[in-house]
């Protein structure tokens, strides 16, 4: 399989009809999941030549709140990973440590997290965190995800509510009965029967406020990212909470239909910082260049969601590890292209938006 694109057609005809609409789908109309992909295209590159670059040079090393990865591809937060196939989260935790980039585990992962955390030994792996009605099992899964080794937490703040999606509503989906909410099921007698939106609605506390950031933190020393920012305002007060980095995220277009494409919120966001905190960016991203744009208008590392999933249920981790490789040796061949050596070589005027373009010249 040669691009993303052959994974995801691969992983849909195996996957049954209601498990391949769950994951591939948005919210409402699909406007902020196409948008997600699209955007990208209407930013163009402006490559630059004869910089005589060794081959052997090429470094995509980052380092992520102070850890280093190998290449600024890493994983985003997606639940019930054993719906598409039985090696789950661990199989993307092996995939992530082999290839040594960032891992972020959901809160609804299907594995437990010590056995995601075993299987993730040698990478750099983050816990995805929702906060529950229940703040003392909150309070809990936070420990866990310290005792097992996570290295920070990232606080999804764009589900209050689940959104309405019409396609699983006409699939009439619900969980596998194989698959749980290990991590919450493993602390508590919290039952899964099967419907999200109904999930989402009984334990996930809809009151999340800038008060709550500030309790997340005065019950944990790790670093925490909030998940789901795409306004300037937002960045700013932000910064007034004691976070340490910004994941410019619409939840893959799977909560606010019409929102801005991730990565055209990105470049506000980046503004509004001015790099007091690590600004990332998750949504859309399906090929190399789309990293090196992302790169260039500020982010500091990409997060991927569904490409990994396509992978995982093609070929368990070897398919989720296949997919990050071809997106990271994607990125290389577009630096060397643009004229990059290292991560630090691309910036913003590497790039132009296609509405910034001037009309061609006539000639008379």
């Amino acid at each position: 399989m040669a691009c993303v694109e052959d994974y995801e057609a691969r992983a849909l005809s195996l996957l049954g009809k209601h498990v391949g609409d769950y994951v591939k789908s948005g919210a409402f109309q699909d406007q902020t999941l196409r948008d997600n992909v699209e955007a990208f295209k209407k930013y163009l590159l402006r490559p630059r030549m004869l910089r005589g670059l060794p081959l052997s040079e090429i470094d995509t090393r980052v380092k992520l709140l102070g850890e280093e990865v190998a290449f600024p591809v890493c994983v985003s937060p997606m639940g019930a990973q054993c719906m598409v196939h039985h090696e789950g989260e661990a199989g993307t935790a092996k995939a992530c440590a082999r290839l040594q980039t960032c891992m972020v585990l959901s809160s609804w992962t299907s594995t437990p997290v010590s056995e995601v955390a075993q299987a993730g030994q040698g990478g750099l792996q983050w816990f995805q965190l929702y906060v529950l009605k229940d703040r003392q099992l909150t309070k809990e899964l936070v420990k866990e995800a310290e005792r097992t080794g996570f290295k920070a937490l990232v606080l999804t703040v764009d589900t209050p509510e689940s959104s309405r999606r019409p396609v699983d509503i006409r699939n009439q989906f619900r969980l596998p009965k194989h698959v749980t909410c290990a991590a919450i099921a493993q602390l508590s007698k919290f039952k899964v029967d099967g419907e999200v939106h109904h999930l989402i609605s009984s334990v996930v506390d809809s009151t999340l406020s800038w008060a709550t950031v500030d309790w997340l933190r005065s019950v944990t020393s790790l670093p925490i990212v909030l998940k789901g920012i795409l306004t300037a305002e937002d960045a700013l007060e932000a910064l007034k909470h004691d976070i340490q980095g910004i994941l410019v995220s619409n939840h893959g277009g799977r909560q606010l239909d019409g929102v801005l494409a991730a990565i055209d919120a990105l470049p506000e966001v980046v503004r509004a910082v001015r790099g007091r905190v690590e600004v990332y960016m998750d949504g859309g991203v399906r090929q190399g260049t789309d990293v090196l744009k992302a790169l260039a208008l500020g982010a500091r590392a990409v997060f991927v969601g569904r490409p990994v999933m396509w992978g995982l249920a093609c070929k368990g981790s070897e398919g989720a590890e296949e997919v990050l490789k071809l997106l990271r040796d994607e990125l290389r061949v577009a630096m060397v292209l643009s004229g990059c050596s290292r991560l630090s070589d691309i910036t913003g005027d590497m790039l132009v938006h296609r509405s910034h373009v001037p009309p061609p010249v006539s000639r008379l």
